[in-house]
């Protein structure tokens, strides 16, 4: 590795102004590298495990020897030189400063002794005090610079420990976690939508930054997606099951071929045990944890499983541009814990900053403009500007602070012992057509197969939607209609003159109808929907019964919907949610969502939802397994849908409809189970399926009373009114915002 790296762009940076501030940052950033070694016996700093890595204690001779070189020796006057010899010993890539230690045998350097680098350490110490008394103005940018530099070998350091403990059969801990490990399932994958167009890149000018983040300059970006979250340790299972370090097709040439060269079946530090994947980490060896992102990949893997689940990486243009707005939240060194943490349960993008470094696509080179500085200096960076690939955001090993959107660290294509991850992009483009193909292929990548069931919606969904709901068996939509008659009057008296209904999904609108019968003091009607077909069908018909009603409808998917139809603007809103279709949604999706249909619908919004409540087993599954096969129509349409729309070649007579209630989760889950072992093809993807595998199709939670206005309190709601059915038991609640 190079790392880095390192180039001045000038500024005050890291915050400080005088003399006092830039000693103390000088000596807080010098005492984390020397904590870092704590733990680390003398036999530990002199190893060097193999050629791209050194031993911690040349990483803690070559920073003191960078502060000597560069700013003791020729601005201080009287300093000497700790041992002239040290030149030769501690110069990693600088040319103009003569010779040096081949980068391969720093391990072999047994003298000095890490009491005599420690000795160095504090010779240095002790000159940069001086120095910093009455510090030159003209000194701040190298200052800062050699301060960023310390702060990217304590990253080098740990990396190159990680990898020394992993190569020995004892397989050492660096150091006790402080803390437990992330436990739960992953959080569902979402691509953040992006306009693109003409963007500015590079760093600003503000504080510090290396050369190599400028010029700032602009660039054209097309719309582009961007997954909301690292790839997991359960996805990348997921992509080693289906065979992906076994498929030529998914790698690149050069990938493929260090793949077949070195063995590659896993990510590296991973174990396969009797127990389950294990992996090597500076806590030890643990057991996999399945929601945290994966690390310690190259970009050849990064780049097959980008294939493998339809997507590819993002530009680090495209990153840049979307991080700039991102939290700089994530686990950073300092945390507590050395390894990755499962995503954040909030919405939009996560993970931008801290965790695992995010491979790009892009080629590490010199940005339009750019020139190396004069002198040694200069060779921080820009000669190493090819064969090598751009990594954004920090990692787990990074020091808190050290990283912004413009920073760009480099790799080579095979290299796999930094912590480096997967964040997926897509091109945009808004077609819904393609949000369908992605998130049918990002589902049915997943561990445990799964779809979507806002896409069981098309003309021939809703058609049988509407059938099952006049079904005996299936009591949510009869039961919410009667008691939506029953207590129309009471929600009308509370409805103002004009207001807009927004309604999330449209059917056939039978219980819109009942609202706007009851409250003629309705002014416009909103429906939003995904599927164009029975969204048009539904508009239409209303605006033909009900004539002076402003009649607006959105083709949009509701749960990301952000902005209302300008014909609403100005009016008082009711959103409308019935059918207890949030109980399609997991208990965090709901507050997502409910958290989102809050910043759609305004502040002083209400809110009218259906919900299910829980009642005996029995009744649960009849109502989701008929004995006419309703439902089971529904569920294979989904199927007959991927095969019409994205050219899948689904067989609907190898999967058999099964309705499920799991009482842990408090949910009827929908599956289709494969009758036999088969392979189907979506959008030019293999996928398998074995006997008994089933896709996850809905899951359908039911609720509590206090449990809904609880998960109501948390996205910004008040519930305002409750109606309720006793048998069968079901709710309709009314939210104020």
């Amino acid at each position: 590795m190079v790392h880095p790296h390192e180039t001045a762009a000038g500024g005050t940076a890291l915050g400080a102004s005088s003399s006092s501030d830039w000693l103390a940052r000088y000596r807080e950033v010098r005492r984390a590298s020397e904590a870092l070694t704590r733990s680390l016996t003398p036999e530990d700093q002199l190893a060097q495990s193999m050629p791209d890595a050194s031993p911690t204690k040349w990483h803690l001779a070559h920073t003191s020897w960078f502060f000597e070189t560069f700013l003791l020796a020729p601005r201080l006057a009287g300093y000497r030189l700790f041992d002239p010899r040290f030149g030769y010993l501690f110069n990693s890539y600088y040319e103009t400063l003569g010779a040096r230690q081949p980068r391969p045998a720093r391990g072999l350097l047994t003298r000095p002794s890490l009491d005599d680098v420690l000795a160095y350490r504090a010779h240095v110490d002790a000159g940069m005090a001086r120095l910093l008394e009455h510090p030159d103005p003209d000194l701040e940018p190298l200052l800062a610079l050699g301060l960023a530099h310390e702060e990217q070998h304590q990253e080098l350091i740990l990396m190159d420990i990680l990898h020394l403990f992993a190569s020995s059969p004892l397989q050492p801990a660096y150091a006790p976690p402080r803390g437990a490990p992330d436990r739960g399932p992953p959080a569902e994958l979402v691509f953040v939508d992006f306009d693109g167009g003409l963007v500015e890149i590079g760093h600003a000018g503000q504080g510090f930054a290396f050369d190599n983040e400028g010029p700032r300059h602009k660039l054209w970006l097309e719309p582009y997606r961007l997954a909301d979250r690292l790839v997991t340790n359960a996805e990348w299972r997921a992509f080693m099951a289906d065979g992906g370090y076994e498929r030529p097709e998914l790698w690149l040439s050069d990938g493929w071929a260090r793949v077949q060269a070195e063995g590659w079946r896993a990510p590296l530090y991973w174990e396969e045990a009797p127990s389950g994947w294990m992996t090597m980490t500076l806590h030890g060896l643990r057991a996999l944890e399945p929601a945290a992102p994966v690390s310690h990949v190259s970009y050849y893997e990064a780049e097959a499983y980008a294939a493998w689940v339809g997507a590819r990486l993002p530009t680090e243009a495209e990153w840049e541009n979307a991080a700039a707005g991102a939290p700089r939240e994530g686990r950073f060194l300092g945390a507590g814990r050395l390894d990755t943490a499962a995503a954040p349960a909030r919405e939009g993008l996560r993970q931008m900053f801290g965790d695992a470094w995010e491979w790009t696509r892009s080629a590490y080179s010199p940005y339009p403009g750019f020139r190396p500085a004069a002198g040694a200096v200069g060779e921080y960076n820009g000669k190493f500007m090819v064969g090598q690939f751009v990594l954004r955001g920090g990692a787990c090993v990074t020091p808190r602070g050290h990283v912004r959107p413009s920073y760009r660290n480099f790799f080579y294509p095979h290299q796999r012992w930094m912590f480096s991850g997967v964040r997926l992009a897509m091109d945009g483009g808004g077609a819904s057509a393609s949000r369908f193909l992605d998130d049918v292929l990002a589902g049915l990548a997943l561990p445990q197969k799964a779809l979507s069931p806002k896409y069981f919606y098309d003309a021939e969904g809703s058609r049988l939607f509407e059938a099952i709901c006049e079904l005996a068996e299936y009591y949510p939509t009869r039961t919410e209609i009667g008691l939506l008659r029953g207590v129309a009057g009471d929600i009308a008296a509370l409805i103002e003159p004009e207001t807009a209904l927004v309604e999330f999904g449209s059917g056939a609108s039978v219980k819109t109808r009942i609202l706007l019968d009851a409250a003629p003091q309705f002014g416009a009607y909103a429906p939003i929907d995904i599927s164009r077909e029975a969204l048009d069908a539904a508009a239409r018909a209303i605006a033909r019964d009900y004539p002076k009603l402003t009649v607006a409808p959105l083709a949009e998917d509701f749960t990301t919907a952000i902005r209302l139809p300008e014909e609403v603007a100005g009016r008082p809103i009711l959103g409308f949610f019935p059918g207890s279709t949030i109980g399609n949604f997991s208990p965090e999706e709901a507050r997502s969502f409910l958290t989102r249909a809050r910043r759609l619908l305004g502040e002083g919004a209400r809110f009218l939802v259906g919900i299910d409540l829980v009642k005996p087993e029995r009744e649960l599954v009849a109502a989701y397994d008929d004995a006419l096969g309703v439902t089971a129509a529904f569920d294979k349409n989904l199927l007959a849908r991927i095969n019409r729309e994205l050219g899948g070649d689904f067989d609907l007579e190898g999967f058999v409809h099964r309705a499920r209630w799991n009482p842990a989760e408090s949910r009827i889950e929908m599956h289709l189970e494969s009758l036999r072992d088969q392979e189907v093809v979506v959008g030019g993807r293999r996928f398998a399926f074995a006997a008994g595998e089933s896709l996850h199709t809905e899951n359908s939670y039911k609720f509590t009373l206090e449990g809904f206005a609880r998960l109501a309190d948390a996205a910004g709601w008040r519930l305002e009114r409750r109606w309720a059915s006793a048998h069968p038991a079901f709710a309709v609640v009314l939210l104020q915002a």
